[in-house]
């Protein structure tokens, strides 16, 4: 061995080693020790937001007290493209409620009796009791967007709805119950990366559906009864308010600020911000606005 071969061995635990197995250890080490400050930033940046939150939870229970009080009713309708980030929202909304006040609702398929019936039927079962809130993961909106855009109801079903709809909804309000209407928007970008993200998670893989994997290609038909849908089904009793979701927590947040401004209790904490941010929470009459004022500029809806 040469002189020059000697001098780059260094002793590690008492073993030769050369100094460039010395430097990819400490670039190994270093890449780790990277790694796990991400981690750990990640993991604090969730307790905080986490912690954000809370305050605002405890209102909610807060909320369910004074329908129960009051004998109210409330209906939560969450809407949205796939992904879009609903479920994570409801589950933010309900963490800390009071479990015998309130039902979260997801239908599946119809049966072969659901599709005889009424096309409000099977929703109306699933509505609340005084004091009581229900909160719908998908509801019957179901046949303005996923079955309008893959066919799953005919023209003429679908026209059905949408003049009936308006109507079903005052006759809701008209009786006492407290209906609130979200629409979660997010971006094509966003949307593509949470359904990259549920394809390597297998935490997430069993969200990813036939219909989520369409959902891309779609995307501009789903834009357009959205569009339609706000068009002809936001009220002034009914009203759509949307929330832009590719922040997650933002979008958990202000939900939570738009559900507790729609109750008239009385606050836990007064001290607290309940406006939502109007970069987050858009009216659907200012949705529109914006829809429009797309397709002007460029010839195409874009959100």
């Amino acid at each position: 061995m040469s002189d020059e071969q000697n001098t780059s061995l260094v002793e590690l635990n008492g073993k030769k080693v050369t100094q460039d197995d010395l430097l990819g250890r400490y670039k190994k080490l270093e890449t780790e020790n990277a790694s796990l400050a991400a981690s750990q930033s990640k993991a604090q940046q969730k307790h905080d937001q986490d912690e954000a939150l809370k305050p605002f939870q405890a209102e909610l229970i807060r909320m369910q007290q004074y329908l129960e009080d009051s004998n109210r009713r409330m209906i939560i309708v969450f809407e949205g493209r796939d992904a879009a980030g609903k479920g994570g929202t409801i589950r933010r909304v309900t963490r800390y409620m009071n479990e015998k006040h309130y039902r979260i609702v997801a239908l599946g398929k119809p049966t072969e009796e659901q599709r005889t019936q009424w096309y409000f039927q099977k929703y109306i079962s699933q509505f609340p009791r005084g004091g009581e809130v229900v909160l719908f993961d998908r509801s019957w909106y179901n046949r303005a967007m996923v079955e309008k855009v893959f066919g799953f109801c005919s023209e003429d079903e679908y026209e059905t709805f949408m003049q009936g709809v308006r109507g079903f909804e005052k006759d809701l309000v008209r009786n006492g119950t407290i209906l609130l209407k979200l629409y979660f928007s997010v971006t094509k970008e966003e949307q593509a990366r949470r359904f990259d993200r549920r394809k390597t998670d297998p935490l997430r893989q069993w969200k990813l559906s036939e219909v989520d994997l369409q959902a891309q290609n779609r995307w501009d038909e789903f834009t357009h009864v959205k569009y339609e849908m706000l068009k002809r089904t936001h009220t002034i009793d009914c009203p759509w308010t949307v929330i832009r979701s590719n922040d997650k927590h933002l979008a958990r947040l202000n939900a939570i600020k738009v559900i507790l401004n729609a109750v008239p209790y009385e606050r836990l904490d007064s001290s607290l911000e309940y406006a939502a941010d109007p970069k987050v929470v858009v009216s659907g009459s200012r949705e529109l606005e914006l829809m429009e004022a797309q397709r002007i500029e460029s010839g195409h809806f874009i959100t």
